[in-house]
């Protein structure tokens, strides 16, 4: 019989850590119309749609602002595009 090495303190140390999931960049052009959830809604207001890109005044600066809806209460609310990219506050599609 032969003998089997003894087990490390963690099983997965020697497998690597998997790599986390990347998603495909966000397009301030191309988020009209997308669907957004909250990951901790308020007042109920859970999903959301970007209902309108703000276009900078001289257009070639860059788009910084946008303005989401919020599906049950038609609330309209304004903040920087790049804050739908934290997983903590936004999640893509409707969840």
């Amino acid at each position: 019989m032969t003998k089997r090495p003894a087990p490390t303190a963690t099983p997965d140390a020697a497998t690597p850590a998997a790599a986390p999931a990347r998603r495909n960049p966000l397009s301030p052009k191309k988020l009209l119309l997308s669907k957004w959830t909250a990951v901790r809604p308020l007042n109920r207001e859970k999903h959301f749609v970007v209902v309108r890109v703000i276009e900078p005044e001289p257009p070639a600066v860059r788009i910084e602002r946008i303005e989401l809806e919020a599906v049950h209460s038609g609330r309209v609310l304004q903040l920087h595009w790049r804050d739908l990219t934290d997983p903590r506050v936004w999640r893509q599609g409707w969840v």
